[in-house]
């Protein structure tokens, strides 16, 4: 039984064409997969299957989508109201901005219940009970009553993958639904995902730029690349005998170990019994009664040149960790920099050791200011720091897009003009004119797609050995942080679980839990 079937559908937004004449059908409790780069069109096709794309702005050239043999293209708002949750359902790729921070889980599963089903408060308390148990959210009589917030990134999943399935839809739309989550988080989404299929017999439409996940989850793929599909089959076909140069480039796209080879003895970076607490607080005096060790005990070294991976799942302690070192929060323990310990240093004082410790963020569009010129924002901290003529601040500036290969034209244009590659190369200049000594990076890579990544990473690379740089590298792309480490650093819950040499944990871990983080990125490689 085909549950959905498009035939040479083309997107035009105005004049622009950015879907050109896709066809692809979806079989009853089959999964297909819609992969490629940002830009490729994946999502506006999959927008298209709801109605969601802004009319009359976009609109369709060709072709047709039919949903359960039901015309869609050009329908009104009341039959697609009848279709949307009922027979296609869809799970966004962010769920911290696609649920309603003001509202509890159960009011917004409720309102689905309510407006599809017409249940009674009592009766759609109990549906969203059953449905928190069987996306596996623990204790979910009292996580009703959270809100998105209070939870963690891979439950705020589960709450959307709930969502989607209060009505029980023949078609499941996965729009890049575990890109930001941890490794481990990732493979219980995915499996999850496996097993409501088989139990409710679906269909599921799984969009993404990693090939490792389609491998795992679905029958047959299409490969899209500028609006079009340029290959398509089978997933054991695609992936044992890929035809396009394109489909080879994406599978090629996988991170290789390259790293420089370690010419410094002195630690640059000496932390010692390094501790971040938050107090727990309570009654009118807000009384500290507990504190949350976000970060208990930790110590590590780092030598100039050296890349040191920090992993562990969300909530380990890695963010917290970094921002601490750069005292950005208030901890205790001794940071030792160069010989200086930056911890006893005041402000003013403080400010000359910034530009030696820079940080590149996760996501650059969040990071970078709209309203700046990229000039504004490489020559920001510059300017800050004061010790620098108009001239020389010029200079550095021109060298630092050098660096990372932009052209000089990009000075005048804003971050909206950029890819999101090319973004994080702007984050990368911004923080690489301080002539820093140690960068930490912060999942630079996240959320860029495979081709994108490697060249971020392959950048990297040439920046460590042309300035002899010592990376901090926080990821939980395992894979990368074999690529890119000297040493690894395995963070639970506050604490060091095991650290070493990269490739002797990798190859032989000690410890239980980084077994299991590494039996998890198995599955996708």
């Amino acid at each position: 039984m085909t549950v959905l079937e498009i035939n040479d559908l083309s997107i035009n937004f105005g004049s622009n064409e950015v879907v050109k004449h896709v066809s692809f059908l979806i079989e009853k409790g089959k999964t297909f997969a819609l992969v490629g780069e940002s830009g490729s069109g994946k999502s506006v096709t999959a927008l298209s299957i709801l109605q969601l794309l802004p009319f009359p702005a976009a609109h369709y050239p060709s072709g047709n989508i039919k949903l359960m043999d039901k015309d869609v293209i050009g329908k009104n708002h009341a039959v697609m109201q009848s279709l949307r949750g009922n027979r296609a359902s869809m799970i966004f790729q962010e769920p911290m901005t696609s649920l309603n921070p003001l509202h509890t889980i159960e009011k917004q599963i409720s309102e689905i219940l309510f407006l599809h089903q017409g249940l009674n408060k009592k009766a759609a308390h109990a549906r969203c009970l059953e449905l928190l148990a069987l996306v596996a959210i623990p204790d979910p009589v009292n996580r009703l009553g959270s809100y998105p917030h209070e939870l963690s990134g891979g439950q705020r999943q589960r709450v959307m993958i709930a969502m989607a399935l209060a009505n029980e839809p023949d078609l499941l739309i996965a729009d890049e639904p575990t890109t930001a989550l941890d490794v481990t988080v990732q493979l219980q989404i995915l499996e999850l995902l496996k097993s409501l299929q088989a139990k409710l017999g679906m269909a599921i439409l799984m969009i993404t730029h990693d090939l490792n996940i389609v491998r795992h989850l679905a029958d047959d793929v299409a490969v899209m690349q500028q609006g079009e599909i340029v290959e398509s089959g089978s997933v054991e076909r695609i992936f044992t005998n890929p035809q396009h140069s394109y489909t080879k480039t994406l599978l090629d796209a996988e991170p290789q170990r390259d790293i420089p080879v370690l010419l410094s003895s002195e630690p640059l970076l000496q932390v010692n019994d390094f501790k971040v607490w938050f107090p727990l607080k309570r009654g009118l005096l807000q009384r500290t009664y507990d504190h949350v060790k976000a970060v208990d005990g930790v110590s590590l070294q780092l030598h100039q040149g050296e890349t040191l991976g920090i992993v562990g799942e969300s909530g380990s302690g890695k963010s917290t960790l970094v921002r601490g070192l750069l005292r950005l929060i208030n901890s205790e323990g001794d940071i030792c920099y160069n010989g200086t310990n930056l911890q006893g240093l005041n402000l003013t004082a403080m400010r000359v050791y910034r530009q030696s410790l820079q940080i590149v963020f996760q996501d650059p569009f969040g990071s970078l200011s709209p309203r700046m010129s990229v000039r504004q924002i490489i020559s920001e901290g510059l300017e800050v720091q004061g010790q620098h003529s108009d001239a020389e601040i010029e200079t550095a500036i021109h060298q630092a897009l050098v660096d990372v290969a932009l052209p000089a034209s990009a000075l005048e244009r804003y971050p909206h003009q950029f890819s999101g590659g090319q973004r994080q190369r702007i984050a990368i200049a911004r923080a690489l004119v301080l002539k820093p000594k140690i960068l930490i990076l912060d999942e630079p890579t996240s959320a860029l797609d495979r081709t994108v990544q490697k060249q971020i990473l392959d950048l990297l690379c040439q920046l460590q050995q042309q300035h002899q740089l010592s990376y901090i590298f926080i990821t939980h792309d395992l894979s990368v942080v074999r690529a890119m480490s000297h040493r690894v650093l395995v963070l639970k819950a506050g604490k060091v679980v095991e650290e070493g040499e990269t490739e002797s944990v990798f190859n032989q871990p000690q410890q239980t839990y980084t077994q299991a983080l590494l039996s998890a990125a198995m599955c996708f490689s």
